[in-house]
């Protein structure tokens, strides 16, 4: 009996801590749907977030739709930012991009970060309305000035690239610090090629690897890369072959033709890793078939003398010409020969 007993209280208590964690929301939306439903702007969009994230109660976008124009129409600019976003993706209403850009604008127009970054983004892409850098800039800068990091990026890539302002290298580098110290890996990594090139800031190389690392652990491909060549030179770091392997090769996995390319030469030359053309021939591979030229050549010459394939001239000169074609002059100078001898 008191075996059974102890299985009946360990299966009640379990009951108990299950049902705890399901019904931990369902008040809440109750209460917040009672305000809601008297009008309330900030229960409104409480209530169209619950129904947006799926919090105490089924996710329905059509219904988060619905609550959110509600408080939206009462000014609410949280609201009126998220329901844009929900016109920008098409989420619980008809995909309309001029929807979208209004309600950014009357939250933007309140001061909302947010809406300000996303109203940026629009005009920099022409989405809803004319494309226009000047403007963009405009909303970007008013977004990063409150601390957003996306848009002290995006004011940093405008500054660097000259769209809607002038062309000015050090204010590139402010913004992308001000975002890579927030965390915002393609700001690091942005940085840290500026520190790489001195653009902006004085060139030192020390200070590239450091703001590549940092994005580079946080799995952005491009930092990754980055940070392979710096141990392939030794530029910043002590020259090691086999971190160089490992950096390149996380950036290879996400499909960086360059780092697929650099790999495949690693693993040609032996280099931080054990010789293997067959591994050499693979990297190669994935890096040609995305239209990297010089993968392309080095793949031709694999075939052309049989090292990690088994020999065809044909196929050979068909990489030669390809590499022609993405403009490598080695390559349309082989590829005359092959063809001139028949192939």
């Amino acid at each position: 009996m008191n075996k059974l007993l102890k299985k009946m209280m360990v299966a009640l208590l379990s009951l108990g801590l299950a049902q705890v964690v399901w019904a931990d929301n369902v008040p809440d939306f109750k209460e917040t749907l009672q305000v809601a439903e008297q009008g309330n702007a900030k229960a409104q969009f409480s209530l169209g977030k619950m129904y947006y994230e799926g919090q105490g109660v089924r996710q329905d976008y059509a219904e988060a739709a619905r609550w959110y124009f509600k408080a939206a129409e009462q000014g609410y600019p949280a609201a009126q930012n998220n329901l844009g976003t929900m016109y920008a993706k098409g989420q619980g209403v008809r995909q309309d991009p001029v929807q979208a850009e209004q309600w950014y604008r009357k939250a933007a127009e309140q001061g909302y970060a947010q809406a300000q970054y996303n109203l940026g983004v629009m005009y920099d892409n022409g989405r809803g309305v004319r494309q226009d850098h000047t403007q963009a800039v405009q909303w970007f800068g008013k977004a990063a000035e409150q601390g957003i990091a996306e848009a002290q990026f995006s004011l940093g890539k405008m500054y660097y690239e000259g769209q809607g302002v002038r062309q000015d290298y050090a204010e590139a580098a402010r913004w992308y610090f001000k975002a890579a110290e927030q965390g915002y890996p393609v700001a690091q990594n942005n940085l840290g090629a500026m520190y790489a090139k001195g653009q902006g800031v004085r060139q030192d190389p020390v200070q590239a690897e450091q703001w590549y690392r940092k994005a580079a652990e946080q799995g952005y491909a491009q930092a990754q890369y980055n940070l392979g060549v710096m141990y392939d030179n030794g530029r910043g770091v002590r020259q090691d072959y086999t971190q160089a392997v490992q950096w390149f090769g996380k950036a290879a996995e996400q499909g960086i033709a360059q780092a697929q390319f650099n790999l495949g030469v690693m693993y040609a030359n032996g280099q931080g890793v054990r010789q293997d053309d067959t591994q050499a021939e693979q990297w190669y591979r994935k890096a040609a078939e995305q239209g990297f030229a010089e993968a392309q050549y080095n793949l031709g010459v694999m075939y052309a003398k049989g090292e990690g394939v088994r020999q065809n001239y044909k196929i050979a000169n068909e990489w030669f010409g390809k590499a022609c074609n993405n403009g490598l002059q080695q390559g349309c100078d082989v590829y005359r020969v092959f063809n001139q001898a028949g192939y």
